[in-house]
């Protein structure tokens, strides 16, 4: 049985947040916990809340064994952008486009 999490409006690019997923997909959860402690990026901490979020509403199910959960799997979207100016030389403004995601995990037991 499935369990799945989401953050949503996660303050990070997408293209950046998928490297990450990119690397504990497919992977055993404790595997892919430890993965991300140890990883320096912004995205492995927002990913390793995410997880542990999943598990936690897997354990309130009470219907699978947390043993033998597994990332199934991890898609980023791409959320909203912020638009914001930087002011620039000679009263111009530059326009800051801020990037937002959206982090889905699903976890299955093998």
């Amino acid at each position: 049985m499935e369990v799945k999490a989401s953050l949503r409006f996660a303050r990070v690019g997408a293209q950046k947040a998928r490297l990450v997923a990119d690397e504990i997909r497919g992977k055993d959860v404790n595997d892919a916990i430890r993965v991300l402690t140890f990883m320096k990026r912004k995205t492995a901490v927002l990913l390793k809340k995410l997880i542990e979020s999943a598990v936690a509403n897997a354990e309130q199910k009470q219907v699978i064994d947390l043993d033998s959960l597994y990332v199934k799997t991890v898609y980023v979207d791409e959320g909203p952008t912020m638009k914001r100016f930087r002011p620039r030389a000679q009263g111009r403004a530059f326009q800051v486009k801020k990037k937002l995601s959206h982090i889905n995990v699903v976890l299955d037991e093998k």
